[in-house]
């Protein structure tokens, strides 16, 4: 426990669960947070103290209580400590800068370094820098940070496969190489897993607990959130259902780069479909141009891709019965594929799963890499068995470090 220093376990236990309280409740007092904490009110006085003195939280108002007395009220400060979030695509790189409680102050976009590996990381780390100047933030107070990347994230190394379009990253740790470089911990994902994590934070689902989220554009990918937490899988390849044995021969060996499911349904499959049924389109861009204008073979085009793509949602009903499906990606989220969706789901499923529409369309990666890296700092934050890279956020001798204070490890 030597993270910790002289603080004992019991009186981090205590911050994290005032800490806690105020990330539920916003702005409360000190005898409410004493009732929802369970701790004595001397106790809750003292913690309170403390994280006021080193700037996590601040005076924010008074309420009225009994018999006309005022109790004065705290609210943590989100200024006092910041995350990056990080959408990284094969041609362009979206960075973002957020508050403690997610509130993004700054992003910017850019194309990727086609040089990839360690140029990346460097260009990462210049734009996150560049964001904060502009949205003046002091680069110290960034504490934590989450990546959203193609291909299959290997949890042991942090490497990277399956990404053909940015080169190198499967020779280096990405993580790794990303904490070096920015000074924090760095979580890095599979781009649809954090898009998925970006989508239950919309509205009414931040109650879901059972969720699948599925990207269909170029390939076809799915974020599974299951009992509210991400499934990644022994190897990084939950959710993989490219190679779901759908639309095709499984032993096909034209299939097995792609999958199954992504040589019947990716973008050149409905090209190729379009184009076997007479039709004359580039992309798929001009395949749905035909369908608005009435062109017989976009119809059958795209009546095949949702009878191909409901039998994948029915594979993904009986293996995970999410409560709800969310269909994203450039063509999954299309309204005349999601209506011919819908239509078969409901014919066949009935009403469970709900199929949804994506509702941050192209944000959804950044989105959720900005909620992932504002998890982790959160869950950090003062706790005694925090691993060895987040020690630098728990206090010393009952001391925490202030916000702008140089942060210390071990």
């Amino acid at each position: 426990m030597e993270a910790v220093g002289a603080a004992s376990v019991a009186r981090l236990a205590s911050l994290r669960a005032v800490f806690a309280a105020m990330l539920e409740k916003g702005a409360v007092s000190r005898a409410e947070l004493s009732r929802l904490t369970g701790l004595s009110k001397q106790t809750t006085s003292e913690i309170a103290k403390v994280l006021e003195g080193a700037g996590w939280i601040r005076l924010c108002g008074q309420t009225q209580g009994a018999v006309g007395r005022r109790a004065t009220t705290y609210e943590l400060d989100e200024r006092s400590a910041y995350v990056v979030g990080v959408d990284l695509g094969g041609t362009k790189v979206n960075v973002a800068v957020a508050s403690l409680l997610g509130t993004i102050v700054g992003e910017a976009t850019l194309a990727t370094d086609r040089r990839g590996g360690l140029h990346v990381v460097r260009q990462i780390k210049d734009v996150m820098l560049d964001v904060a100047a502009k949205g003046g933030v002091d680069p110290s107070l960034i504490r934590c940070g989450a990546v959203g990347s193609p291909g299959v994230v290997q949890p042991a190394t942090g490497q990277i496969h399956l990404a053909p379009n940015i080169p190198g990253l499967d020779v280096i740790d990405v993580a790794g190489e990303l904490g070096r470089a920015l000074g924090f911990p760095v979580v890095i994902e599979n781009d649809v897993n954090v898009a998925a994590v970006g989508e239950r934070q919309q509205g009414e689902r931040r109650h879901v607990m059972d969720m699948a989220f599925i990207a269909l554009g170029t390939g076809i990918g799915m974020g599974i959130v299951a009992n509210g937490q991400l499934i990644q899988g022994s190897r990084g390849g939950a959710g993989e259902i490219a190679y779901l044995p759908i639309g095709g021969d499984p032993f096909d060996s034209r299939g097995f780069r792609l999958g199954t499911l992504e040589t019947a349904i990716g973008s050149a499959a409905i090209v190729d479909r379009f184009r076997s049924l007479g039709g004359e389109a580039d992309d798929v861009r001009g395949v749905f141009d035909r369908l608005d204008a009435g062109d017989p073979a976009a119809a059958m085009t795209i009546d095949e891709t949702a009878r191909i793509f409901v039998h994948a949602i029915m594979a993904v009903r009986a293996v995970l019965d999410p409560e709800i499906i969310v269909l994203g990606g450039s063509i999954g989220a299309r309204a005349e594929l999601l209506e011919r969706v819908r239509t078969l789901a409901a014919r066949f499923l009935g009403s469970r799963p709900a199929i949804e529409k994506s509702l941050l369309g192209s944000r959804a990666v950044l989105v959720g890499a900005v909620e992932l890296a504002v998890s982790s700092l959160q869950r950090s934050l003062f706790d005694p068995f925090a691993p060895a890279p987040d020690a630098r956020f728990a206090p010393r001798s009952f001391q925490l470090n202030g916000p702008g204070e140089p942060r210390r490890a071990g």
